[in-house]
């Protein structure tokens, strides 16, 4: 007989959203592998819109107070039942010395979240598992010390290139109530935390890979002659680390000869600043600003595209991509790719092979673009190569196994 309440519980910073395809793609394997779980989300949905995926998983959401706050007897409640569990002392230890450390609101949020979510969780439940290893990590921890329970975690970018050192060791120690393993979807990302690590063994490269089931077959698509339209694509947050506002300069500079159009994908934060420097640069009318998609409209515009575009770059806080998995969805539809080598990019893309990755400054960009729209023969090339890679390479089953392994080694065994 297997129990009512599921053994793994996985925190999140939202659910859904639009912008984290990768995540809702790997719980919904894990599900399909067999493991039931629950989800804790830190914050309630702003996404208008979600994806088919996300329509798939089966088990519950919870949402923890998103500013403690809002709902004060319901934290008031909580915190006294986590003061009866054995761990409370220990747990607030831990978050006092890390408020000494990083005296913020944010961080008195996670421990009142932390509160909230060891008092709420269901007794059967063995291992907690947080998506970024930041905020979200930061509750898991504190609460599963206060339960006394095993935790993990998988880390992707701006959580692990805009934390503290010291706090990313610290959740990578043993002796400092540190996750019994992480995992990270790019080569240097592992090898960065591994640094950190009491024993390396204890952070995983599994990349995201791709669930080619939920993609279809690449469209059959016409020679294009290097004088015809030229329709570019771009998907990815209105945020500085995209490098939007540098491809924008770019697309002033290409010759005037070239018959282009742009369509952007995605919401953000820069969106009125980006729209007014197309305007300012007098290429407004060349631009469609779409906003945010669901993965059908996504997909289907691959299909419609001639170049991916995503400019990468590294942002004045130290955020930068990981390895975004629509370079992967990219590939998956032939549509040739043009990004830069930030991060784990060139993980997937060998400049020249299977796409070209440019210097981030607008006049290399230009460049690279007006090559791969000049050059239609070996730009299809470039694409064939990185759907061999992808197919060979980088299907999501194999990062699952291992995912699915580890959880269950700790207690989260498949019902």
């Amino acid at each position: 007989m297997t129990s009512k309440q599921p053994k793994l519980a996985v925190l999140v910073k939202g659910w859904p959203r639009l912008s984290e395809t990768f995540i809702a793609q790997e719980l919904v394997a894990l599900q399909d592998a067999g493991h039931r779980f629950d989800i804790w989300s830190l914050r309630h949905p702003t996404d208008v819109k979600r994806h088919p995926l996300h329509d798939r998983f089966k088990g519950q959401v919870h949402y923890l107070p998103e500013y403690l706050y809002e709902e004060p007897d319901r934290v008031w409640a909580a915190r006294g039942v986590a003061k009866s569990l054995p761990g409370y002392a220990e747990a607030y230890t831990v978050w006092r010395a890390d408020l000494r450390r990083d005296p913020t609101h944010n961080r008195i949020r996670r421990f009142g979240q932390a509160c909230v979510l060891a008092a709420e969780l269901p007794a059967e439940t063995h291992v907690m598992y947080a998506h970024f290893m930041h905020t979200p990590s930061s509750v898991a921890r504190y609460a599963a010390i206060m339960r006394g329970l095993p935790w993990s975690f998988s880390a992707h970018a701006k959580d692990i290139w805009t934390s503290p050192d010291w706090e990313k060791a610290e959740k990578l120690q043993a002796s400092t109530h540190g996750a019994a393993f992480g995992a990270t979807c790019t080569a240097i990302g592992a090898e960065h935390l591994r640094g950190l690590a009491d024993d390396p063994a204890r952070v995983d490269l599994i990349y995201h890979g791709l669930d080619l089931n939920r993609f279809p077959e690449p469209p059959n698509r016409a020679a294009r002659a290097p004088d015809g339209p030229f329709h570019m694509l771009s998907v990815g947050r209105l945020v500085e680390k995209k490098g939007f506002d540098r491809l924008i300069d770019a697309f002033a500079m290409l010759p005037t000869a070239l018959d282009w159009h742009w369509t952007h994908i995605g919401g953000g934060t820069l969106s009125q600043a980006l729209s007014e420097r197309a305007k300012a640069a007098g290429i407004a009318d060349r631009i469609t600003w779409r906003g945010a998609c669901d993965q059908p409209e996504v997909i289907a515009a691959m299909r419609a595209s001639d170049l991916f575009v995503l400019p990468s770059r590294i942002a004045e806080d130290g955020d930068r991509d990981g390895l975004p998995n629509v370079l992967m969805e990219a590939a998956s539809q032939l549509l040739p790719i043009l990004s830069t080598p930030v991060s784990a990019i060139p993980e997937f893309i060998d400049t020249g092979t299977h796409g070209l990755l440019s210097d981030d400054n607008p006049a290399a960009l230009a460049e690279a673009i007006t090559e791969m729209a000049t050059n239609p023969d070996r730009t299809t090339a470039m694409a064939n190569a990185a759907r061999t890679r992808l197919l060979a390479e980088f299907r999501m089953d194999p990062g699952i196994a291992l995912l699915s392994k580890r959880l269950s080694a700790l207690g989260a065994s498949k019902d």
